[in-house]
C-alpha cells in the first residue's frame, strides 16, 4: 500500500507559473490567454491545493519532459510523442487495461510509435496510482535451490511479489510478468493479454546455431515506474515508450551477469579462445550478439535503432536545441553507448547537467521492487 502521508503536498504556485510561462512562450498563438490562465490556476491552487492541466498543456508538458530527459539519447523525436489522456481512470483494472491498449496502439504492425499514457495525478492528500514494474513488459526471475538463476535475475523480488498476489509462471527463462498496479484499492496483478505482447526471436544472419540459444526479447520498451512532473503536478502512473536501441538488449539486458549472462555460451559456440580476458572474447561475442539483435528486429519488421545512428541524431538534437536558445541537459554516462563508445560523436564532448522541468523523475516514495 502507499506510504501514509503526514502532510498535504500542495502544488506551489511558482512551479505552476513557471510551467505556464514556458508553455505560452513556445505556443505563441495562445499567448493572449496567458495572464488570464495564470490567474485562474493560482486561484485553483489556493482553493484546492492543485490544478488541472488543459489538454494542450498536458501534451506540451509530456513532450517537454522527454526533451529534458538527461539520460535519454533518443530525444531527437520528442515532438512526435503521442499523448493519451486517461486522467479520468483510477482503478487498477482500468489502468491495467489502458496499459495493454497502449502496447496495442504503439505497435502499428512493428512500426513503433512514441507514446505516453497519462493517468490521474496525485492529489494533495497523497498518491493516486503507481505501476511497480519498471517497464510494462518484463520477464520473471527465479532462483533455484542451488542458487542458479533462471530467467531475468534482475526481477527476482518483483517475481516473488507477483507470486504473493497469486500469479504463477512456468519457471521458464522468458515468463512475462503480470502488471502490478497500486491504487487506493490496494495492489493488484494483471497478466498481459496475448494480443498486447509482441516479442522478437533473436537469430543471427550467419550463425545458424544462434537460434538454438532460445533467445528473445519484447518489442516495445515502455518505461512505467517514473513520475511525470508537469508544473508542480505529479502523475505517478504515466508509461511511455519509444523504441529500442540495440545495445540496450545486446550489451545489457541479455549480457549483464545478474541477468541472462549469455556471452559465455556465445563465446563457446563461436569457439573463441576464452582462456584470458586479453583475448577480448567477450567483446567479439558481444558484437555478434548486437548484430543478431539488429538483424532479428529488422527481419521481423520491428523498429529498432543502432548506437551509431542514434548518436549522430542526438548531436543533431543538441545543436537544434542550442540554436533555439534552450539548455540541453545530458548525462554523459547514459548517453555514451556501452558498445564502441569512442567511435560515436556523443563520446567526444561535454554536456550541461541542469535539471529542467517538466521532467520524468524516480519517485522516492514509490514501493520498492
Amino acid at each position: 500500500m502507499f506510504e501514509s502521508t503526514t502532510r498535504r503536498r500542495t502544488v506551489e504556485v511558482q512551479d505552476a507559473t513557471e510551467f505556464l510561462h514556458g508553455f505560452f512562450e513556445e505556443n505563441p498563438r495562445l499567448r493572449e490567454d496567458r495572464e488570464k490562465r495564470i490567474r485562474f490556476v493560482a486561484e485553483e491552487i489556493e482553493r484546492t491545493g492543485t490544478y488541472r492541466h488543459t489538454k494542450r498543456e498536458l501534451v506540451w508538458g509530456a513532450r517537454a519532459a522527454w526533451r529534458n530527459a538527461s539520460k535519454c539519447i533518443g530525444r531527437f523525436y520528442w515532438q512526435s510523442l503521442h499523448v493519451r489522456d486517461r486522467r479520468d481512470l483510477r482503478t487498477g483494472e482500468e489502468i491495467a487495461e489502458q496499459c495493454f491498449e497502449h502496447l496495442r496502439s504503439s505497435w502499428r504492425g512493428g512500426r513503433l510509435r512514441p507514446m505516453i499514457t497519462i493517468f490521474a495525478p496525485d492529489t494533495p492528500d497523497g498518491p493516486t496510482a503507481r505501476i511497480l514494474n519498471d517497464q510494462l513488459v518484463r520477464y520473471a526471475g527465479y532462483e533455484a535451490a542451488d542458487g542458479t538463476l533462471i530467467g531475468d535475475g534482475q526481477y527476482l523480488e518483483i517475481t516473488r511479489l507477483a507470486e504473493s498476489l497469486g500469479w504463477r509462471g512456468s519457471g521458464g527463462r522468458f515468463d512475462v510478468l503480470p502488471l502490478l498496479v497500486e491504487t487506493g484499492e490496494g495492489l493488484s496483478a494483471h497478466p498481459l493479454p496475448t494480443d498486447a505482447l509482441k516479442e522478437v526471436e533473436i537469430v543471427h544472419p550467419e550463425f545458424s546455431w544462434f537460434s538454438e540459444l532460445g533467445l528473445r526479447w519484447h518489442a516495445i520498451p515502455t518505461q512505467a515506474d517514473m513520475t511525470l512532473e508537469v508544473g508542480g503536478v505529479h502523475y505517478g502512473a504515466a508509461p511511455f515508450n519509444g523504441w529500442y536501441l540495440s545495445t540496450e538488449i545486446g550489451a545489457r539486458n541479455l549480457v549483464d551477469r545478474h541477468r541472462y549472462d549469455v556471452l559465455p555460451e556465445i563465446g563457446r559456440r563461436m569457439r573463441l579462445d576464452m582462456s584470458s580476458e586479453r583475448t577480448l572474447w567477450r567483446d567479439r561475442a558481444m558484437i555478434e550478439l548486437n548484430r543478431a539483435v539488429l538483424h532479428s528486429y529488422d527481419s521481423q519488421g520491428v523498429t529498432i535503432t543502432d548506437h551509431h545512428t542514434e548518436s549522430r541524431r542526438f548531436i543533431e538534437f543538441v545543436e537544434r536545441e542550442e540554436r533555439s536558445g534552450r539548455t540541453c541537459p545530458a548525462d554523459w554516462s547514459w548517453i555514451v553507448p556501452p558498445v564502441s563508445g569512442g567511435l560515436t560523436p556523443v563520446y567526444h564532448r561535454y554536456y550541461d547537467e541542469a535539471e529542467l522541468c517538466p521532467r520524468f523523475v524516480r519517485d522516492p516514495g514509490r514501493s520498492s521492487t
